[in-house]
């Protein structure tokens, strides 16, 4: 088979279960928790990286930004013989008391993106695999870690959040929005694939702090100093998955 077109990767260069976040500079983080790293590829936001965790052999492999990155890393790892992925990602929070640092494992996905509708009709459900939503609360109780458990949006226009989403959104009891679970979620499903996620929260739209407002960097410290606990949990589900 030859190389996909994006990631750059071919069937034997991965592995069985792939954790992604969106930021290529995650990817590190991930593997610096890990043994045997092996860097596989890199190109434009996609970095793919092999490694093991506690046996566990695995791939890490960025996204980027938004839903239609998502899917293509998706889409690709897929071919290639990805079965599971666990995004690793961070979030905003929706509700009161959610604070920054706090961490989200989501049951769901509202579809407030244009790139699942591309593939199937608005009223379908993005959800995650059962297995792998247990296994990520499993682990952070294992981690003797507290994670907020429940649905959450995925949008497309981070600048365009207006009052009127965030408080439709905090209405139906979404407890955050981020910008790639609900396509994540929709491919693995239609392809009989496997999906979670685990997401750290960077800031609380209902209560008016936004990624980048408190510390003059992308994430609060506290927010960066969890992240590492969120990236824990989700290579501890990986040896059950």
């Amino acid at each position: 088979m030859a190389k996909q077109p994006h990631l750059l990767v071919s069937e034997g260069d991965v592995t069985d279960i792939a954790l992604i976040p969106g930021d290529p500079g995650r990817v590190d983080r991930i593997a610096k928790q890990c043994e045997n790293v092996e860097v596989v590829a890199e190109n434009r936001e996609y970095k793919v990286v092999n490694a093991e965790f506690d046996g566990r052999e695995l791939t890490i492999c960025s996204t980027g930004i938004g839903c239609p990155s998502a899917a293509i890393a998706v889409e690709e790892l897929s071919r290639v013989g990805v079965e599971t992925f666990i995004r690793v990602g961070t979030t905003g929070a929706l509700q009161q008391g959610i604070e920054i640092g706090d961490m989200v494992v989501a049951t769901g996905a509202a579809k407030n993106e244009g790139t699942s509708k591309r593939y199937e009709d608005v009223e379908f459900p993005a959800v995650p695999d059962y297995d792998v939503l247990t296994e990520l609360v499993n682990a952070a109780e294992a981690n003797d870690e507290d994670v907020h458990v429940g649905p959450i949006a995925s949008d497309d226009a981070f600048y365009a959040e207006t009052d009127e989403f965030v408080k439709a959104w905090e209405a139906a009891n979404l407890l955050s929005v981020e910008m790639e679970a609900a396509a994540v979620f929709t491919l693995a499903r239609r392809k009989g694939l496997r999906a979670g996620a685990i997401c750290t929260v960077d800031g609380n739209l209902v209560e008016g702090t936004q990624k980048g407002e408190t510390e003059g960097e992308e994430l609060p410290d506290k927010a960066k100093n969890n992240v590492e606990r969120a990236i824990r949990i989700a290579l501890t589900a990986t040896t059950s998955l």
